[in-house]
């Protein structure tokens, strides 16, 4: 492919990742059942190749397990074998944190769907999700130091921001596993649902952030990772952008519409977003005159 050709994915050939695309997202389903969805090179490769199909077609990215043995796992961690085979050279090149990254990076935001086992490896690919639903199977941790090595796939300093400095520490450093409602208590699950509900926890999720404006979205998520030396200066250049585009016109107006026609004793119409009369309602309390 040259360096002017938008790039495409063609996950057809595709052995450790199943792929689920509509107009607004993409499903990536972890699938080596036979080694608990352990993250080899094969699967970094294509979760590249997502990141870089993604990077030029902005989609919301859903990242899920599978079932092994009966039970869910989102991912075991590293692929033990290939990993004791790896030296220095390998651990500069940052084989998984390069692709992490990455995946952190994306345009539109990353859900990670947790069930089971999310250690090592798994559980850093979850760490760099912007959201984490799990289910009440869910072990996550970092067992590392106990292999003789660090999580240097971003746990070292995710956790951290995630969490605090006291609990990364106890994960990190005493090898703490957690279950959902520890993980949950800390703020590194948003919200814990049954296994057969975990799917459709994650889309009507992707759902809700769907119904934003996609523009809005995007830019939010950009200054939201900057240091807080860059604030308050790159939040005005960002509104500088918004304030511009039709899309923030079309929703003030439409905003504007339904209250005049709720004054009015009017029922309001539907909005071109998608979203019901009861969010529109929430919309008017939380914005009053200055949506």
């Amino acid at each position: 492919m040259s360096s002017n050709e938008t790039p495409t994915l063609d996950a057809a050939g595709f052995t450790t990742l199943r792929i689920t695309e509509t107009a607004d997202r993409l499903h990536a389903q972890l699938d080596r059942p036979e080694v608990r969805n352990a993250i080899d090179a094969t699967m970094i490769a294509e979760l590249h190749a997502v990141c870089a199909y993604l990077e030029h077609h902005p989609k919301l990215l859903i990242l899920s397990g599978t079932e092994s043995g009966g039970k869910g796992i989102f991912a075991s961690g590293a692929d033990i074998g290939q990993l004791r085979e790896r030296r220095r050279a390998d651990a500069l090149s940052g084989v998984n944190s390069t692709a992490f990254e990455r995946l952190a990076k994306l345009p539109m935001p990353v859900i990670a769907a947790l069930d089971g086992y999310a250690l090592g490896g798994g559980a850093e690919l979850a760490w760099a999700a912007d959201f984490r639903l799990g289910t009440p199977e869910v072990k996550i941790g970092q067992p590392e130091t106990g292999l003789g090595i660090i999580p240097a796939a971003g746990a070292l300093w995710r956790l951290r921001e995630l969490a605090g400095e006291g609990i990364a520490k106890e994960i990190l450093l005493a090898g703490r596993i957690l279950d959902a409602q520890e993980a949950l208590d800390h703020g590194l699950l948003n919200a814990v649902h049954p296994a057969a509900e975990l799917l459709d926890a994650a889309h009507a999720l992707a759902d809700r952030i769907a119904k934003q404006d996609p523009l809005a979205v995007r830019i939010s998520k950009q200054v939201f990772s900057m240091p807080r030396e860059a604030h308050p200066q790159v939040d005005n250049l960002a509104q500088a952008i918004l304030f511009e585009s039709e899309a923030k016109f079309e929703r003030m107006q439409a905003f504007l519409d339904r209250r005049e026609a709720k004054t009015a004793g009017q029922a309001p119409e539907q909005a071109s977003d998608g979203a019901s009369d009861q969010d529109h309602e929430a919309s008017e309390r939380t914005s009053g005159d200055n949506p």
